[in-house]
């Protein structure tokens, strides 16, 4: 029987993880085991003691400080390993799952040999739709997060297939995509053993893409199944349009450019980078500095 581990990495969001194990209580479990790993990122929110209290039916693994996104998840990815997952799930904790997720993300990866990644629909959770007035009642829950992630290679952008669109069935072909975002990564045990782990490099923002362009190069393929459903309730952690957002997108699309974009796109992107210099807000200045100086991992971002 296959082993199914869930990652769930909780910095200060101690109510959204709770209603994220809650849905998970809730998953069908058929033909394999689960697993589930909490990875506390040295929040002071208590969402440690109270897993602890309740004796929660999951493994608690403390980080005595923020680790990022992308080392944050490695720990736990880490301890799945290590107790011979097959499977690995990285969710995010401001999410919540649909019962069939995990056999319908299974039946996928074991559908195609040749997927080592795949990405399931994802849905706003209702209320949290970045323009709430233009629906109606009865579509909410139905708008569209994320249908699989594209990159326009041209400009280095990624961006998700179907963002903001009513779902009525327009994206119900399982497909190959570009990326799957972070927010829901399952992910079979041999990419790990054959391409690593997330790059802290990135700390937060565009792991996910440089993880999955690695695992492309690797002979992997990135599949997109919108029978496996979930809901986000968005940019809970960092917050839309933040400075937090202004500093680690800048720098890191520069570095994912610098690996994997062509001669044109990385010309674009000095350009787009020397104007940010002059004219961009306070923290896209200080994330196109601490690139050209190296500065990765967390950099000079204080939250």
């Amino acid at each position: 029987m296959k082993k199914v581990a869930i990652v769930i990495l909780n910095w200060n969001g101690k109510r959204d993880t709770m209603q994220c194990l809650e849905s998970i209580e809730k998953l069908s479990i058929i033909n394999y085991q689960l697993s589930i790993y909490v990875v506390d990122n040295g929040s002071k929110d208590g969402l440690v003691e109270e897993l602890k209290v309740q004796s929660a039916k999951c493994k608690i693994i403390e980080n005595k400080e923020n680790l990022g996104y992308a080392e944050g998840n490695n720990v736990g990815i880490r301890a799945a390993l290590e107790d011979e997952a097959d499977y690995v799930m990285i969710l995010n904790n401001d999410t919540v799952v649909d019962k069939n997720l995990a056999i319908q993300l299974i039946k996928t990866i074991e559908k195609y040999p040749v997927a080592g990644i795949v990405s399931p629909k994802i849905y706003f959770a209702n209320g949290f739709e970045f323009h709430k007035s233009r629906y109606k009642k009865d579509e909410l829950g139905k708008v569209i997060w994320y249908a699989g992630g594209l990159i326009d290679w041209k400009n280095v952008l990624l961006s998700h297939q179907g963002v903001d669109e009513v779902d009525k069935g327009q994206y119900n072909e399982t497909s190959e995509i570009d990326y799957a975002t972070g927010a829901c990564l399952f992910v079979n045990k041999e990419v790990f053993n054959k391409i690593g782990f997330f790059d802290k490099n990135y700390f937060l923002y565009l792991e996910d893409a440089d993880f999955c362009q690695r695992a492309k190069q690797a002979g992997f393929k990135i599949i997109y199944n919108p029978k496996a459903i979930l809901w986000h309730k968005v940019a809970q952690s960092s917050g839309i349009g933040s400075s937090l957002n202004d500093y680690y997108i800048t720098r890191n699309r520069l570095l994912f450019a610098a690996r994997y974009a062509n001669m044109r796109a990385k010309f674009a992107l000095l350009r787009e980078s020397i104007r940010l210099l002059f004219n961009g807000r306070k923290w896209q200045k200080r994330g196109v500095i601490d690139y050209y100086l190296g500065n990765l991992g967390k950099g000079s971002f204080n939250s």
